[in-house]
Formats: C-alpha cells, structure tokens, sequence
C-alpha cells in the first residue's frame, strides 16, 4: 500500500564557501538516494534549511545539479538562529511516495550533524 512518507537527513559544511556546501550536500544527497533506494519519480518535494552562517549559496541550487532533481520541487528556508546550535549545518526534508514502512527508511545524519539524532544513527547503524 503506498503512503506518503519523509525522510529526514542533516549534515554540516566546512566553511561557508560554494564548493564546502557542494561537498556537504552532494554526500548527504548520495546517501539518501543510495541507502533509500530512492525512486526520482516517487518525490513529491524537498525543503532545505540552512543556519544563518550559510548564506554564500542555496542548498537546492546545488542539490539540482544533480541528476534526476532537476524537475523536483525544491525550497530552501533558514533555520532559526539559537545560540548554541549547530554550525554551518544544512538539513533537509524529503516528501515521497513510497510501499516502504517507516522502520525501512534511512535518515543520514552526516559530519558533525551526527549528534542532532544520536539515537537515529545508532539504530540505523545496527540495521545495516
């Protein structure tokens, strides 16, 4: 039966600069499509979200670089700037049609984005 579902993934670039993001992004982007085994045709939409300190480029500029993203509906946001939090840190949330149940879907957590879902990366981990 086909659901609506999401998946969720972060990771964090190492300095403000296009090819840091490009590098960050792309590897998020390969993860998810990889370990999803994700269907370009089944996507709905992605949103991105960066912090403040991100602001030389915009992640779904970069993500449609890749091939198949092209007709995606992309949306970049900034997140919300709370001290303390995360640097350089792009997030992004996939909608998409899928027969998988929730427990089948890999969210990546990447570089220092890791320890915003330690017990996702942990359960994950022993999944694979």
């Amino acid at each position: 039966m086909w659901k609506v579902r999401a998946i969720r993934g972060a990771t964090t670039a190492q300095s403000n600069t296009i090819d840091a993001m490009r590098d960050a992004i792309i590897e998020l982007m390969m993860e998810i499509e990889t370990r999803n085994q994700l269907d370009y045709d089944d996507v709905i939409s992605v949103i991105f979200t960066a912090t403040p300190d991100l602001d030389i480029a915009f992640p779904a500029a970069i993500a449609r670089e890749r091939p198949h993203w092209a007709n995606v509906p992309l949306l970049d946001l900034q997140q919300m700037k709370v001290e303390g939090s995360l640097e350089r840190c792009i997030r992004v949330l996939i909608y998409f049609n899928t027969t998988k149940p929730p427990s089948e879907i890999y969210h990546p957590y990447l570089r220092k984005a890791q320890n915003l879902r330690p017990d996702w990366s942990l359960a994950q981990f022993s999944r694979y």
